[in-house]
């Protein structure tokens, strides 16, 4: 049952949500969604999830359901502003009221305007107290603002937590505004679908179509399902799944996918996929899902905030304990407030809400260019690309043959030739007999087919209307022993036997894709160390192929086997194998052994393709080995401006702990090294959404 978080603002609480929910029998598994503020639960646990739930977080409720878009949430800001007026006036008259015998008007003033804003974070420790959770942002806070009315800094305890409160609503505006931002690029679930039955159509909910059913995509709606076009001509916008303006046209026994926008004309489809299975709903699993797996930046900063907190308490007693029991002349009511200012500054939130901010936008931005990231773990690994694998057909090459040359040999015709091997390659889905078929240009009567068998990295063989054709590779004829005199040729060759005779040999052309050069030059300008290609196919090809690209090494002739134990030798060379990764680009279905060993695996042109979801850790939704360049580049500059937060933020802290243990600090201070900072780290970390191009300084 899918459910919905409402009033979930924070990163940091869905986990502890997430966290405190599998301590439950039965929600073990159970995953919080940040994106978009949902859970699927079982049913019957429901109430069970609930109490958790308003026992940990009183500010998020759970209901069943989600609706397809959230209601804007508005938070209360009177508190705020009557805390603010009252801090201003108890302030400013401080000093008047204290000396007079209206002294308690500076509590009542001061006092109120504390509680005001104060009070969720008092009760919020008091919760974690209970539950054994002390040491945590609510707990700081209501320690250091306790201490400081214990001593008469009234000013101070109602200015802590007035600020503090201001900091949390910026944060809060801050995040939802990434989440709203990563809602808005993800936001191509369509409503409806134009249902075609008898002759008429009706409006449906898009799981509600059957494949096999008829639809109908009116101009300027978007697709609701996978499906086929049937009939009609009109260009789609496919922005929204693969990060590209330019439209593509549709016709007539096209595949067109859920989340495309039609133009203007009208398109009439047959469904091949339920919702569920379509690609906007894939993609928006994956999205959800991202979050779930961590880059080791994240689980460092857990387990730092774990241990840095309660440090941070211990040596606040012992500075507000061990100076005046050693110092002559030292006070108390000074060593405390010194104590109270470390405090503040200790408060752990610029790191625990902004890193988790960064990666999420990192993967948020990523989609925004059609380049779905699994997890902020691959993310992060992608920034450290040392070595780069290709594969070469339908990666760096389109992958679309076409026959240039038919060569007969022993008495053969060349239509002879091309017609058997057109028919051995009748079942197949490789690109070579597609072009085959396609050359031979006629339908081909599959029941005279018989026998037929696929040979894996060699070829076919199959008894077509009565003769055994073998129709493959140079290794296919060795393997037959099949005498013929043109193992030389170079280029994609398909070399054909009749009743184990050479009959000749067909002469296949595949070209480069339009930014392979490209692709392959920029990865180098970013300081990929070695641009790689591992084939299955002829060497000559390869090496054509190698040579126009100018890269550093291939190997060809490889059977998928061969590809993973090249692969793990590549690894096995890079420098400094901890740190170095090595990415694997491939189309996602040959290739998912091999997908499946990278450090990263990469499945280019994965539109639509349940190998290249499912085996992939990054999706490059378009047909362009550029993509994978910009995802370096978006895994790069989100490191750097995490790392600029985790300098920023420690350099900072350290700076005014420092002044603090030694009196120059106040906390007024105190106060700007953790909201500020917070919020420093949290705008900051609010720019990973707001990816353009390194080359344009953005």
């Amino acid at each position: 049952m899918r459910c919905t978080l409402d009033g979930l603002d924070c990163v940091n609480c869905a986990a502890k949500i997430e966290r405190e929910l599998n301590k439950n029998p039965g929600l073990e598994h159970v995953k919080v969604k940040f994106v978009t503020k949902s859970i699927e639960l079982p049913e019957e646990h429901f109430a069970v999830a609930q109490e958790v739930i308003a026992r940990l977080e009183p500010g998020v409720r759970l209901r069943k359901g989600q609706d397809a878009e959230d209601a804007p949430e508005k938070k209360n800001l009177l508190p705020l502003w009557i805390s603010g007026v009252l801090f201003v006036i108890g302030f400013v008259f401080n000093e008047q009221l204290h000396n007079t015998p209206y002294s308690w008007l500076e509590y009542l003033v001061l006092l109120t305007s504390y509680f005001l804003v104060g009070w969720p974070v008092i009760t919020g420790a008091l919760r974690n107290l209970v539950r054994g959770e002390v040491f945590d942002e609510n707990f700081l806070m209501t320690l250091a603002t306790a201490g400081a009315i214990a001593i008469h800094q009234l000013p101070e305890a109602a200015g802590v937590m007035l600020f503090y409160a201001i900091g949390e609503y910026f944060q809060e505006k801050a995040v939802n505004r990434s989440r709203r931002s990563i809602r808005a690029l993800l936001d191509i679930q369509p409503e409806y679908a134009n249902l075609k039955e008898n002759g008429t159509t009706r409006q449906v909910r898009p799981d509600e179509v059957a494949v096999g059913q008829t639809i109908v995509v009116k101009p300027g709606e978007r697709v609701p399902l996978d499906g086929e076009v049937v009939a009609g001509t009109s260009l789609v916008d496919t922005s929204a799944l693969t990060g590209e303006s330019t439209p593509r046209k549709m016709e007539a026994g096209a595949t067109i996918l859920a989340g495309m926008v039609n133009g203007e004309g009208l398109l009439t489809v047959k469904v091949t996929r339920p919702y569920q299975d379509s690609s906007v709903a894939r993609i928006l699993h994956l999205v959800e899902e991202a979050g779930e797996r961590k880059a080791p930046t994240e689980q460092f900063i857990t387990v730092f905030a774990r241990y840095y907190t309660p440090l941070v308490v211990a040596a606040a007693v012992l500075i507000a304990v061990v100076p005046p029991l050693f110092i002559p002349g030292a006070t108390f009511s000074t060593w405390l407030y010194r104590a109270l200012v470390l405090l503040v500054i200790s408060c752990p939130c610029a790191l625990v809400v902004s890193i988790p901010l960064g990666y999420f936008g990192g993967i948020g931005g990523a989609s925004r260019h059609g380049i779905l990231i699994k997890g902020a773990n691959y993310l992060d690994a992608l920034g450290n690309a040392h070595t780069v694998v290709f594969d070469k057909t339908g990666t760096l090459t389109k992958g679309v043959f076409r026959v240039t040359e038919v060569r007969p040999r022993n008495g053969f015709t060349p239509e002879e030739v091309l017609t058997a091997a057109a028919w051995a390659e009748v079942f197949s889905n490789h690109p070579i007999a597609h072009s085959l078929r396609e050359a031979y240009g006629r339908e081909i009567p599959v029941d005279l087919v018989r026998d037929y068998q696929e040979i894996p990295a060699h070829g076919i063989s199959a008894v077509v209307a009565g003769k055994h054709v073998l129709a493959g590779n140079d290794r296919l004829m060795h393997r037959e022993a099949i005498d013929h005199e043109d193992c030389e040729v170079q280029g994609t060759i398909v070399y054909v036997a009749i009743e184990r005779e050479y009959a000749g040999y067909i002469v296949i052309a595949d070209e480069l894709r339009d930014d392979a050069k490209t692709a392959v030059e920029d990865l180098k300008a970013l300081g990929v160390q070695k641009v790689f290609m591992l084939t299955g196919d002829d060497t000559t090809v390869a090496a054509r192929v190698a040579d126009q690209l100018q890269l550093d090494g291939f190997q060809a002739e490889l059977l998928p086997e061969d590809k993973v134990t090249r692969l793990e030798e590549l690894m096995a060379e890079l420098p400094n194998r901890k740190q170095q990764k090595l990415v694997f680009v491939g189309d996602g279905v040959n290739d998912a052994p091999v997908i499946t060993r990278a450090d990263i695996g990469v499945a280019m042109g994965g539109l639509g393709s349940d190998a290249a979801i499912e085996a992939a850790d990054v999706v490059l939704m378009e047909d362009a080995p550029s993509k994978l360049t910009r995802a370096i580049e978006i895994a790069r500059r989100t490191r750097r401006i995490i790392r600029q937060n985790i300098y920023v933020a420690l350099a900072v802290k350290a700076f005014f702990l420092f002044l603090g243990a030694f009196g120059v600090a106040t906390i007024w201070e105190a106060v700007f090294a953790d909201v500020g900072v917070t919020l420093l780290a949290v705008f900051n970390a609010s720019r990973t959404l707001r990816y353009g191009s390194a080359r344009s300084g953005k």
